[in-house]
């Protein structure tokens, strides 16, 4: 019961730990509406949580090679700005901003339901948890 808790919870976890990583990315991208030639990112969300977790297909570094054995072994560990992409570019501005601010707003709503789903998610889990415990 402890492994599922731990799975569960580690799933959450991360899930959190990419949208707080993103609201970050969106919440930049609203902040330099008018900065010229601001180039407007957002994160591959489902593949990075993918890559996370040590599921799915993403592109891995190549491993490197020990040609001694004192060399230190090359692990390749997840990093969220492997995921990030410039936003595809909708409307041309003068200024070569990318920005489009209903897009941003929009992605930033988007991504504060899910991000409020997961706490939501894991206090149910959380709960459920204490409920067994105590036996009612």
């Amino acid at each position: 019961m402890k492994n599922l808790l731990e799975k569960d919870l580690r799933t959450h976890q991360t899930a959190l730990n990419l949208q707080a990583y993103r609201q970050q990315l969106l919440a930049s991208n609203i902040a330099n509406a008018d900065t010229p030639n601001f180039k407007a990112r957002d994160i591959l969300f489902r593949d990075a949580l993918s890559a996370a977790l040590g599921r799915g297909r993403w592109e891995q570094p190549l491993p490197l090679m020990k040609t001694h054995a004192r060399h230190l072994g090359g692990k390749a560990e997840f990093s969220p700005e492997t995921f990030v992409r410039y936003r595809t570019e909708w409307q041309s501005a003068v200024d070569g901003n990318t920005v489009d601010m209903d897009m941003e707003r929009a992605a930033f709503a988007e991504n504060t339901v899910h991000y409020e789903a997961s706490i939501t998610f894991i206090n149910g889990l959380l709960r459920s948890m204490q409920t067994a415990i105590v036996g009612q």
